[in-house]
């Protein structure tokens, strides 16, 4: 049967089904502090590492789910994840402990990497270049009205059932865009254009597209700012309550942060087909290390602790950045990547959350109460991926061959 979907329905799947991660992270983060005093925090794992681990898992599912996407086809590779993130989602709701709770984190990152690799794929089945960008900007304005809201319902459901509510949700989420999804998305990839799953295959394919210079060093830059803003995720909880003193209001902070990124995401939509995704990227880091620098020297002088105005007004400055980046950065990265836009998008979002991962535990290990170090993450995270993207868009920029 022929499944015939409008543009506006796909883009809305592929925005809620990548939602999955945003939510998985945003949604738990008025509860950290419950889960730690409910289960314990066992040294040297602290409720930083419920956020951390999450990515790391997805840097390990994306490793496999990205190559299995090539090889049986974009639907079925989804629905293989959002089986591992129900079944993660379900040790952690159970959990009793800390290594549990974070052991069925670690699950959930490797599956919620289905959606987040096979909807990126996806989009590469049926767009290139700016056009590709620009799907993927609106994607991501729809995408980010989830960390908008998410904290602020997860505040009311914890507060009236508990944390372990919020992973009954995860699950009811992941039935429902399943069933979705299955009903109503056709398949993307024709079984011709499929890559067999053979590891010297994958080997040989993989090492063609981490020898491409462009793709390698544009990872890492997005690597850069996606550690940037899991900074923030992992310890804006305790950076509000410590500095501000700010407990059950967080989640408006949070909120008013998050519009950032929104407004960018849906700016970038509108221009960068005027400008170019090259353009807006760059526009993107520089406004990120200047946000960055000036929250940097608002926190020297003022001991570490800026007034909350000064804060809110920079982070938006510093999300409204990253906003432009993300859909600008795949877009570029995946641009090369011609035949295996499945692997390519798995070790792409793998190597990224890899080197995200290492970041934000890496500045995040100087976590002092306070703005400190976000800021220096901020500033270091722009200025390096400048650099970085900047060499890139002086490498080779045609696509890999792929060996069959």
């Amino acid at each position: 049967m022929i499944i015939q979907t409008s543009f506006r329905e796909r883009i809305v799947l592929y925005a809620l089904l990548t939602s999955l991660t945003s939510i998985s992270i945003d949604a738990l983060l008025p509860g950290l502090r419950q889960i730690g005093a409910d289960v314990g925090v066992a040294p040297p794992l602290s409720t930083q590492h419920v956020i951390s681990l999450f990515i790391l898992g997805m840097a390990f599912g994306e490793l496999l789910l990205g190559p299995l996407s090539d090889a049986m086809g974009r639907k079925r590779a989804l629905v293989l994840g959002l089986g591992v993130y129900a079944l993660g989602t379900v040790i952690a709701m159970v959990a009793n402990s800390l290594e549990m709770v974070i052991l069925g984190r670690f699950l959930q990152g490797v599956g919620v990497s289905g959606p987040k690799i096979a909807t990126r794929a996806m989009i590469r089945d049926q767009f290139e270049g700016d056009a590709m960008a620009r799907v993927m900007s609106f994607m991501f304005t729809l995408f980010i009205l989830v960390p908008m809201l998410a904290p602020t319902l997860a505040q009311g459901i914890i507060t009236v059932a508990g944390w372990r509510s919020i992973f009954a949700v995860y699950l009811a989420a992941a039935g429902v865009l399943g069933l979705w999804l299955v009903m109503r998305q056709p398949e993307t990839l024709p079984a011709d254009k499929r890559i067999p799953f053979r590891l010297g295959l994958l080997v040989s394919n993989g090492r063609r597209i981490l020898s491409h210079r462009r793709v390698t060093l544009l990872i890492v830059a997005t690597g850069l700012v996606f550690g940037a803003q899991l900074l923030y995720l992992s310890t804006a909880a305790d950076l509000f309550f410590d500095a501000y003193g700010i407990g059950e209001t967080f989640p408006l902070y949070f909120a008013m942060l998050a519009t950032g990124i929104g407004l960018a995401s849906f700016l970038n939509a509108k221009l960068v087909q005027r400008f170019g995704a090259e353009a807006m990227a760059r526009r993107g880091f520089v406004g990120l290390a200047a946000a960055g620098l000036a929250m940097l020297a608002a926190s020297l002088y003022w001991g570490g602790r800026p007034p909350l105005a000064i804060l809110l007004v920079l982070g938006f400055a510093a999300f409204f950045a990253v906003g432009v980046l993300f859909g600008n950065l795949n877009a570029m990265a995946m641009r090369s990547l011609g035949q295996v836009a499945g692997l390519g998008a798995s070790l792409i979002a793998s190597g990224s959350s890899l080197v995200a991962t290492v970041f934000s535990i890496a500045v995040g290990a100087f976590y002092d109460g306070t703005t400190l170090n976000l800021s220096a993450g901020f500033f270091l995270a722009g200025v390096g991926a400048l650099v970085l993207a900047e060499l890139a868009l002086r490498a080779d920029a045609s696509p890999v061959e792929a060996f069959r």
